[in-house]
């Protein structure tokens, strides 16, 4: 059974359609990276998925549960981490982390933290407002956040973006290292083609708000006489109908 199924979803505003029918899934243990242009509705799949933004039609499966009549069972399930999601600056890091361990109802929330800030390296920030941190200080904040209910499904928006290449590369590994313990399921967005042919067991490109290609990242590229993923990228951004009418 797939953690995540996502059918025929459509957002359209006015006479837009910022997502035009989607359908895709992710497996139990799966690293999938849902890749595009600005602008191509990455950000707003996710978003339906989350629950945040609701969808014009379609349907979001998650554990095998509708999304619309099992919010509270999934969203216990799930988490989400992006750069752009900043926690509040003006608690500190353990304040933070206990804020969000309550509103996930988590058990043996003292240990949690304790685990989450020994995880990513944070004990020496704890009691630090996450104001004042760096960028990639709060990254990593952000996604021991994400981490403390131990998802089973986690959705990152380029949760590497900005920070510079060996912070970067820290965070995929304990990203990776969490997915190898947990066998959880990662849906990843990036404009870093490296690192989701680094993470990614599967990658859908998707243009104007559709589904355009899908296959290995270490494959697809070929398969479109292209010599890596980032020149596919970037025959997806400028060409999609010639890749389209190709495959």
């Amino acid at each position: 059974m797939a953690i995540l199924q996502v059918s025929n979803l459509e957002k359209r505003y006015g006479n837009v359609r910022a997502v035009d029918g989607i359908s895709f899934s992710v497996a139990p243990g799966e690293i999938v990276g849902l890749l595009g242009p600005n602008g191509a509705g990455k950000t707003t799949t996710i978003d339906m998925i989350l629950g945040l933004v609701e969808p014009t039609s379609g349907l979001v499966t998650m554990f095998g549960m509708d999304f619309r009549s099992h919010r509270s069972e999934i969203l216990e399930q799930m988490n989400f981490a992006a750069t752009y999601a900043h926690l509040p600056g003006n608690l500190n890091v353990r304040e933070n982390l206990h804020v969000f361990s309550h509103l996930y109802t988590i058990n043996n929330r003292k240990q949690a933290i304790v685990d989450a800030l020994k995880t990513f390296d944070l004990e020496r920030f704890a009691g630090t407002r996450t104001g004042f941190l760096s960028s990639g200080e709060q990254t990593r904040v952000g996604i021991a956040k994400a981490l403390l209910n131990k998802p089973r499904l986690l959705l990152l928006d380029e949760p590497t973006a900005s920070l510079d290449p060996s912070t970067a590369d820290e965070i995929r590994k304990r990203l990776l290292e969490y997915r190898r313990t947990s066998g959880a399921s990662i849906l990843w967005t990036s404009h870093d083609m490296i690192e989701i042919a680094r993470v990614c067991d599967r990658v859908l490109f998707i243009s104007h708000g559709k589904v355009l290609l899908e296959g290995d990242p270490r494959g697809l590229p070929a398969k479109y006489g292209k010599h890596d993923l980032e020149e596919l990228f970037i025959s997806v951004a400028r060409e999609p109908l010639t890749l389209e009418l190709a495959a």
